[in-house]
């Protein structure tokens, strides 16, 4: 047995077979052997206390590896655990060897196997070093050494999932990484599985074994040992949809592929055993439904040093070289392309070709449409010819075709009928095979798929430049219209991700003269009139749900590279939201927004770019310039009313810069919002806007840490006359209890003030402060928020005198604090009095019981001013509603609106609901949702619903929680009455005004 199998892991894993009374008795059997053997003694201290995998490293440090193992198995032998002992021996006869070295001639040569980017010529196959470690941690042994884990690798096509899987199952036969973890690693290809006919895993194993006898009972008998790599998990026709009953767990059953690796997957079968799964980013939403993934790893691809290897290695001559690289190197979009080597492979053929030719780089391969353009056109041109020939015109027009019709069915994989369907005959394939465009597929003769996703994203925009989507053979393929609103929209299909930029970046007018020169005929300009007539309509059309992606429309716009028309694009625009995560996104937005001058709402967060100060480069003043530009909407924009900054961290160059516009007289802002922002700059630079801002109504800081002395000068900054700010959110801004000092002087001195959130902050000791300071009688707060303020029952006896003494506040949200019965009861006195003014009170999540409800119904009784009440998510059952149904029926309660959303209900109360909903007046929302109601329960309450005396508008429930009789029930009253919404978002409906 190889020497590396005897480490303190190898060993561990024996030990942990061993039951606690044994493990106990094989410590006193190393005691009475050692000492028979005359070998250097443990101390007994540390053998006594040590765990399993203590004593593992206790016997390596202590004797030779070899040593430590024969002194394992003697006294295995002495204890009379066979079973162990045939599992060394079974090791010691080499099955675990004999496969590591099989494996490592197989992925060597898969490796070194004939690729388009021929990356093995310019890399080593060994694992880098950090990418090991960070493997090796990811199926580290947690707790007992034992734990299966399922790992995802995911990542977009091209990036090198599975050139990573090809390093690692290398490096793992070499024992350079999962040494004594895994015995035996088996790599499945779910492109190559998924043709195969009905097998067992016993047979998926024979197939990766060296010879036909493999030993599939000495494989299995140590599941945990054993780690499966399945690569290409996106093949999978129906991913992991089988239901549960369909699995198997017998290794030696013959099953549908696609029914094995879901039963292991889903661990079904050999559930210790370990799982490497890649995948494209589109999937991974059933691999989280369906299985327990233990981590997500993406693999970065290509760093800056791996770029400049590859160029310098593909063009050879240096100097041209590095002419390409920093032509690459000074345009974020054609650097991050090169990150994907396959990406890489065509961007540096493009610019080889042009190269060539004697054109100049910097006109032919600007953007990325260039690229590509470039790319296909020289691969359908003859070699040394003038132009294509017709036959090649045909073979490209016929591959746009095909593209077209995969993009529209989410096809990749295309048979020999698809081909011949678009245009494409036999004699066609091997020429297009020939340019690499095109490639055989998998196993099967007459499959094929495009050299990449954007290659047949390129060829499916050209197709509109070439026909009329009416003249496709396939009815799937739609209007450019429906492509590009599609292609704005966040949920647009998954594999969309260049087409629309691709169709747009055609528009532009170099690409235009190399279509021309191609194709030989002026191409139709409909297509830029589409697009403006689509942005006009995305501009006119309100978004509340935030569907259209701003990113999306900015990239196609920049792709163009026509200013006139893009300031023109982007003026049609009233709303922009876009996320920025890298450089290349930071170039593009602030291109089209530099042009902006229409927006009303803009809504942004920056990650990933401004961390931290870089140290002066070109790059890093470009990129000042670019945010700049973003900035500059504020003073630009004449009609920006809204800014919402969220989830960005701002070096203090960026901070500065967002700080001087804000604090510009053109900027009108009437709403801030800056949530879950970090920045490194001063902080009162921030403030001092306030100054400057006499339109801002609404401030709102949410997960932004704020010191003591940042709370100090935003609250003098509102105190300030210039400050108009009615409504001020701090809400998780890491808020203490002496915060409230401040705040408290706030509340007494303005008198512009009226809503006030400071929810999720600890501020249970400086309650009162806050309290004492709303009970003077000038103060004008109208709303009052302090859910998950850390409050106790004692600071209900603060806020009920506050209520007796403020006239002002009507909207008061205590939610999420330990208030219980007894804080409930102290406020509930000071809601009896006919002075208290309060209109709403949300105490969800508090803590509070049937006893509570008692005191809850006797102040609905007595308070006629109290119209919503919000007490979900407490365990007042049916009794405690039935009291509370008691006091609304009665004529002075005036309750609109009450929430008991998941407060332990069943079907027993809805007697009592239904007589509030015959009797009430005022009741117009009632929420029930996350109760358990059944069928009975809801027959009541829509009998109810249908008295002419019922004046409830809106219903809590959730429709899908109840079987298909129930919901028709309640859908058809629904139909029946036309003033009913039956909802399981009562937040989203409009509340009774206060």
């Amino acid at each position: 047995m190889a020497a590396s199998f005897f480490s303190d892991f190898g060993l561990m894993w024996y030990l942990e077979e061993l039951k606690k009374e044994e493990f106990r008795k094989f410590k006193e059997h190393l005691k009475q052997m050692t000492l028979h053997l005359e070998l250097k003694q443990i101390p007994w201290t540390e053998v006594k206390k040590a765990s399993r995998e203590e004593l593992a490293n206790l016997l390596i440090k202590h004797y030779e590896e070899q040593q430590a193992w024969n002194i394992t198995l003697r006294i295995f032998q002495k204890m009379d655990r066979k079973d162990l002992c045939m599992k060394v021996m079974r090791e010691r006869t080499g099955y675990t060897q004999t496969y590591q070295t099989h494996a490592k001639r197989k992925f060597s040569r898969l490796w070194s196997s004939k690729s388009v980017t021929e990356i093995h010529l310019y890399f080593q196959e060994e694992v880098k070093q950090e990418e090991c470690e960070h493997l090796d941690h990811l199926f580290a042994p947690k707790e007992t050494g034992k734990q299966p884990r399922t790992v995802i690798i995911q990542g977009p096509q091209g990036i090198g999932k599975t050139t990573l899987l090809m390093k690692l199952l290398m490096a793992w036969s070499d024992n350079k990484i999962f040494r004594d973890r895994f015995l035996y690693t088996f790599y499945f290809c779910c492109r190559e599985l998924r043709e195969l006919p009905a097998m067992s895993l016993a047979d998926l194993i024979s197939r990766e074994w060296p010879d036909p006898a493999a030993p599939i009972t000495e494989i299995v008998s140590q599941p945990e040992r054993l780690l499966f790599v399945i690569d290409s998990f996106e093949e999978l026709k129906d991913g992991l949809n089988e239901p549960d009953s369909a699995l198997c767990d017998d290794v030696m059953e013959k099953r549908p592929v696609q029914v094995l690796l879901s039963s292991l997957l889903r661990k079904k079968m050999l559930p210790e055993a370990s799982l490497l799964v890649a995948v494209q980013p589109v999937c991974p939403k059933e691999l989280r439904d369906r299985v327990a993934i233990s981590e997500i790893y993406e693999p970065r691809g290509f760093n800056e040093s791996d770029r400049l290897v590859y160029f310098c290695c593909f063009f050879k001559d240096p100097k041209r070289a590095m002419e390409a690289f920093s032509l690459v190197r000074e345009s974020e979009q054609l650097f991050s392309i090169c990150q994907i080597p396959l990406l890489c492979w065509i961007l540096c053929t493009s610019l080889k070709q042009e190269m060539q030719k004697g054109k100049d780089l910097t006109l032919t391969c600007q953007t990325t449409t260039s690229v590509y353009s470039c790319f296909i056109f020289n691969l359908f041109t003859p070699e040394g010819a003038e132009g294509p020939t017709p036959q090649s015109q045909h073979q490209l027009k016929a591959l746009c075709s095909l593209a077209a019709e995969g993009m529209w069915t989410d096809t990749f994989e295309f048979r020999e009928d698809d081909l011949r369907r678009n245009g494409v005959v036999d004699t066609d394939i091997p020429a297009l095979l020939g340019t690499k465009v095109l490639l055989k597929y998998g196993e099967r003769e007459s499959s094929y798929v495009f050299l990449h996703a954007c290659i047949q994203e390129f060829c499916a925009a050209l197709f509109y430049l070439l026909k009329s989507h009416l003249d496709h053979p396939h009815p799937a393929v739609r209007s450019v219209q429906e492509l590009l609103i599609a292609n704005f929209e966040k949920t647009r299909r998954a594999h969309w991700i260049f087409l629309g930029c691709f169709l747009t970046g055609l528009l532009n007018k170099q690409e235009q003269q190399k279509l021309d020169a191609f194709f030989g005929f002026q191409l139709s300009q409909e297509i830029k009139q589409q697009l403006h007539q689509c942005l006009k309509s995305l501009g006119e059309h309100d978004d509340p749900l935030g569907q259209v992606d701003s990113l999306a429309i900015f990239y196609c716009l920049f792709e163009m590279q026509d200013p006139a028309f893009v300031k023109q694009a982007v003026n049609l625009l009233q709303k922009a939201d876009f996320h920025i995560i890298d450089n290349a996104d930071l170039v593009v937005s602030a291109y089209c927004l530099k042009y902006c001058s229409s927006l009303k709402k803009l809504s942004f967060s920056v990650q990933n770019v401004f961390k931290k100060e870089d140290e002066h480069s070109s790059m890093s003043d470009y990129s000042l310039v670019c945010w700049h530009h973003i900035c500059s909407v504020l003073t630009t924009s004449g009609h920006l009313r809204e800014l919402q900054v969220q989830d960005s961290t701002l070096s203090e160059s960026t901070f500065v810069i967002w700080c001087n516009q804000l604090r510009h007289p053109s900027c009108r802002l009437q709403r801030l919002g800056i949530n879950n922002v970090s920045f490194s700059g001063p902080s009162g630079q921030l403030f001092e806007m306030l100054f400057y801002q006499p339109d801002l109504k609404y401030l709102s800081f949410t997960l932004t840490k704020l010191s003591r002395d940042d709370v100090r000068s935003l609250c003098d900054a509102l105190n300030s006359p210039a400050g108009n700010v009615k409504e001020l959110a701090l809400v998780n801004c890491f808020l203490s209890p002496i915060d409230c000092e401040v705040l408290a002087c706030l509340l007494t001195n303005n008198k512009k003030l009226t809503y006030l959130n400071v929810s999720c902050n600890d501020l249970d000791a400086g309650l009162p402060l806050l309290c004492e300071a709303l009970c003077n009688p000038d103060t004008v707060l109208v709303y009052l928020m302090l859910a998950y303020c850390h409050l106790s029952e004692q600071c209900c006896e603060y806020i009920s005198e506050m209520l007796l003494h403020n006239k002002s506040v009507r909207y008061l949200d205590l939610g999420a604090n330990v208030l219980k019965d007894e804080g409930l009861k102290t406020l509930c006195e000071a809601l009896k009095r006919p002075d208290c003014r309060l209109d709403s009170l949300c105490m969800v999540k508090c803590f509070i019981t049937v006893a509570g409800c008692e005191d809850l119904a006797s102040a609905l009784v007595s308070n006629q001013n109290l119209k919503i009440l919000e007490i979900g998510c407490n365990e007042i059952g049916d009794v405690g509603v039935k009291l509370l149904c008691g006091a609304l029926t009665h004529p002075n309660c005036r309750l609109e609106v009450l929430g008991l959303e998941e407060c332990g209900l069943t079907s027993a109360c809805c007697k009592d609901l239904a007589s509030v909903l015959t009797s009430s007046k005022t009741l117009q929302q009632l929420n029930l949702t996350l109760n358990a109601l059944d069928y009975a329960g809801v027959v009541v309450l829509c009998e109810a619903l249908r008295h002419p005396e019922c004046a409830l508008q809106v219903l809590g429930l959730r429709k899908t929680d109840f079987d298909e009789e129930t919901q028709a029930l309640l859908m058809a009253e629904e139909e029946r009455n036309p003033n009913l919404t039956i909802t399981d978002d009562c937040d989203t409906v409009t509340r009774v005004e206060i």
